[in-house]
């Protein structure tokens, strides 16, 4: 079995294949302050939920935007399996034709999540990651990685909103009843659900202007479902494109 580990910001996302088929997801919480021995722990206990042993992992993946974590799970996996990972870095063989302006700045994260979509998805492509950031990235017609955007994500603007005002407090991100709140909670959950599919929408339509030509949209991260569904674009919503684009990539450089 194959171990894919997608370390964003927030959560961790580990993913177990057999081949090309996915047998489990499972999610973690992201710490820089914990070790690599208790990751080990975290990652033994989630094989034994999905009752998968030891002795079935031969091989592991890891994309890590959070170095000290990376590193942490990476000496995880190596007491548990006794295997070395390969981490997506400089060095790793992606088959991206990255046109930004220094390929070597591209996260390992929007490398994962191209790769993924390039296997599935017709192009032109916007990918949309709502993480910790969202992201925005954008493939050409021939495949080619031409950049994207970043804004903040739906998180981070809920923590300023309740941090940095006086009388906003801290509320669930879920679907409002309405799009014109009545009450506070549900004025902030409009302005942070909805307001981030507005964003989404206004992007789309602008990347699709400067193309000159309609793309297929995918949208994957924890958070994708719950702002999606108030887009007025068709968007796939992917949640395991990253852990498919670092198996892709985990079979390119196997050799």
């Amino acid at each position: 079995m194959l171990i894919c580990i997608d370390i964003g910001n927030t959560n961790i996302t580990i993913g177990g294949f057999e081949g090309d088929n996915l047998k489990f997801t499972a999610r973690l919480a992201t710490d820089s302050k914990r070790t690599a021995d208790q990751y080990a722990i975290e990652i033994r206990d989630v094989l034994h939920i999905y009752e998968v042993g030891r002795d079935e992992v031969t091989d592991a993946a890891i994309c890590s935007v959070v170095p000290a974590v990376g590193s942490a799970v990476k000496r995880a996996i190596a007491k548990l399996f006794s295997i070395q990972p390969m981490m997506l870095g400089p060095g790793i063989k992606t088959g991206l034709n990255i046109k930004i302006d220094n390929p070597a700045q591209l996260g390992a994260d929007l490398a994962a999540g191209a790769v993924g979509s390039l296997a599935k998805y017709s192009t032109p492509t916007v990918i949309i990651d709502l993480g910790t950031a969202t992201t925005i990235s954008v493939l050409g017609q021939n495949g080619e990685f031409l950049g994207g955007a970043i804004a903040a994500g739906v998180k981070l603007t809920l923590e300023a909103l309740a941090t940095k005002t006086a009388q906003l407090p801290s509320v669930s991100i879920e679907a409002p009843k309405s799009i014109i709140g009545t009450n506070t909670a549900d004025c902030m959950k409009s302005g942070i659900v909805v307001g981030a599919a507005a964003m989404i929408d206004g992007m789309v339509d602008k990347i699709e202007k400067e193309l000159g030509l309609k793309a297929t949209v995918v949208a994957t991260g924890g958070l994708a479902s719950e702002v999606i569904k108030f887009s007025s674009h068709e968007i796939i919503t992917d949640d395991n494109l990253l852990l498919d684009g670092l198996r892709i990539i985990y079979n390119k450089n196997k050799a």
